[in-house]
């Protein structure tokens, strides 16, 4: 009897093993590593972990790229919001040039991760060299760095960072199916189980989460005109007080008249997960680096993780953040 075969599709680039350099090859065989959360292995670099191909990126990033004093840079660990926050940011910024009410806002054709690049992530991976000639001013970028990689213009300038963290529990949940969906049609999903234990011990993408957490959370602290930390948890319970803050962090403050003309509502209403996940670009698009659109968009919920947490699970990981966090007046809040 003869069956027909099918192959197996393409991966995309974010789980291809080949493309990365013989130096990096090099680097990789000397640092520590563990089963990985989209491809194969993940790898401690300078006290994170991440993928071969995004080690790359990081290094391209940190040797290249030159800050400027006007730049905003939107960083938080993956899986917290940071979809949500990069929309929120662009039509903050730029609502002078791209009026909120117009019907052709630039937010409704395309994804905002095409409108907030990531600078390790996009710009500067696979070799690429990034023309910031077309980019508008003030230049909205994103990381997912700790403070001590992020390249260091970035640090010396008086480049305003803006750091969003969201509650760990929800935090894993999201990389959890993330993660599971990037693998989905190519190789194995990971169980919740092992995953877990992963994060637990720190080995998450970009963790230790409460070592990225910390270091933010102090900066902010250190440097209040730098760095702004935000939590998703208190953006959803107080949006206007919260989008009022970062407008005045990032001096673009609203006017009286704006306020009184639902600026601030409108971006709020435009920003919001309903309103996101329904646009055909986030619907049926994909990003240049192979991901579906759509995958940035599951619930945009607080408290997802309740249908996933035993007790067991949550009291493992609050002991560890209670631990952690112990002494840094740093307090989660949930709704």
């Amino acid at each position: 009897m003869i069956t027909s075969q099918t192959s197996s599709p393409t991966p995309p680039k974010y789980l291809q093993q080949d493309g990365v350099s013989e130096d990096c090859k090099k680097l990789l065989s000397i640092l520590p590593k563990e089963k990985g959360w989209i491809g194969s292995y993940i790898y401690n670099y300078q006290g994170f972990w991440t993928s071969p191909r995004l080690i790359q990126g990081v290094i391209a990033c940190q040797q290249q790229f030159q800050a400027q004093d006007n730049d905003i840079l939107l960083v938080t660990t993956p899986k917290s919001g940071t979809t949500w926050l990069k929309a929120i940011l662009f039509s903050l910024v730029n609502r002078k040039k791209y009026s909120i009410f117009e019907q052709n806002h630039p937010l409704l054709v395309k994804n905002p991760h095409d409108l907030v690049p990531f600078l390790e992530l996009k710009l500067y991976v696979d070799g690429q060299v990034p023309d910031f000639s077309s980019f508008t001013l003030p230049r909205i970028l994103s990381t997912h760095l700790p403070y001590d990689s992020l390249p260091k213009s970035v640090q010396d300038s008086r480049t305003k960072l803006v750091y969003l963290c969201r509650n760990r529990r929800d935090t894993f949940i999201s990389m959890w199916h993330f993660t599971n969906n990037l693998r989905l049609d190519y190789i194995d999903t990971n169980s919740i189980e092992e995953m877990f234990d992963h994060f637990c011990k720190g080995v998450s993408l970009y963790g230790p989460f409460w070592n990225h957490v910390l270091d933010y959370w102090g900066k902010s602290i250190e440097k209040p005109k730098k760095v702004i930390f935000l939590m998703y948890e208190e953006i959803k319970e107080q949006p206007k007080i919260q989008l009022k803050r970062l407008a005045e962090f990032l001096e673009f403050p609203f006017s009286i008249e704006e306020e009184n003309c639902g600026v601030i509502d409108e971006i709020l209403r435009m920003c919001s997960f309903d309103n996101l996940s329904n646009l055909d670009v986030n619907i049926n698009g994909k990003l240049s680096t192979g991901e579906d659109t759509k995958m940035f968009f599951r619930r945009g919920e607080v408290g997802d993780w309740k249908h996933y947490f035993t007790l067991e699970m949550s009291e493992k990981l609050n002991h560890i953040i209670k631990q952690k966090f112990h002494g840094s007046g740093l307090k989660f809040l949930y709704i």
